[in-house]
């Protein structure tokens, strides 16, 4: 009886019913996985990437050695989805999702974007497959950073740029949005009706350093159906100062300072004085 008790408990030990409702241990990722989402003209960025830990290790030139093809990261390969046509470092580079592959070296890294998107590591990585290549310096940072980080800094309306840190090396890439002509169209068709866009436009215009005439001529018409806005008599006064009229701007600025002070609006006042102020009055 022994015996067969035995071999009973022996078959389902090795029995596929209990192989397959046994539980597998949960734990953590060696090297955890990141997605960011960055807002970027009229679209996004978002980034997909694991994130290695130095633990003491000799990173570039070591367990990255120069010259081969790295996944920017670990376990897959790093993907990075533009939703919008954008520029890279110049190169322009279509709405899409693309591995992020990249070649250290001691004074210039190169960057790839390669069309296959989905890749575990560079195993399967293929030169032929890539949509673009360029090459960057990399920048000796003297504080450690201990895990590998994807990062966005000095964000515009119209660029920002990509970070790529660890150990002691940070890597810069620029990009800027190529959108302007579709702003620009959509801003042309919306004036065509009866709700004018004029505070939108008229910011656009100023701050991409369009046609001032343009603009100035909009906040014109905008202060006729806004006559105690002090915001219009505030871009006025801007985009007089940008055109080279002072005398205008200051004049622009002290009458929204007025109806700043008549409304009781205390953060209009202050940026019509700000504009009075570089105005030289």
């Amino acid at each position: 009886m022994k015996f067969c008790l035995y071999l009973i408990i022996g078959v389902l030990i090795g029995s596929p019913i209990l192989k397959a409702n046994a539980q597998t241990p949960r734990i953590p990722e060696a090297s955890s996985t990141q997605t960011i989402i960055q807002d970027f003209g009229l679209g996004k960025v978002t980034i997909t990437y694991s994130r290695p830990n130095v633990k003491g290790r000799v990173i570039f030139g070591g367990i990255n050695p120069y010259g081969q093809v790295w996944r920017t990261g670990a376990n897959a390969a790093t993907t990075i989805t533009f939703s919008e046509k954008v520029l890279v470092e110049g190169h322009s580079v279509p709405a899409g999702t693309y591995s992020l592959f990249t070649i250290p070296e001691k004074n210039e890294w190169t960057i790839i974007l390669n069309k296959t998107a989905k890749q575990w590591g560079a195993y399967s990585y293929k030169e032929a497959d890539d949509l673009l290549r360029f090459k960057v310096k990399p920048i000796y940072l003297a504080e450690k950073r201990e895990t590998f980080t994807i990062q966005f800094a000095n964000q515009s309306t119209k660029s920002s740029d990509l970070h790529l840190v660890w150990d002691h090396t940070s890597i810069v890439v620029h990009l800027e949005t190529d959108d302007d002509e579709q702003i620009t169209a959509n801003i042309d068709e919306l004036m065509k009706g009866n709700v004018k866009p004029y505070f939108n436009a008229i910011q656009y215009y100023y701050d991409n350093n369009k046609d001032m005439n343009k603009a100035l001529a909009w906040t014109l018409q905008a202060e006729k159906t806004e006559p105690k806005g002090p915001w219009y008599k505030l871009w006025e006064a801007r985009i007089r100062l940008k055109m080279g009229d002072k005398s205008g701007a200051i004049a622009a600025a002290k009458e929204g300072i007025n109806i700043s002070k008549e409304i009781k609006d205390d953060e209009y006042l202050r940026l019509n004085q700000a504009v009075l102020t570089q105005a030289g009055s």
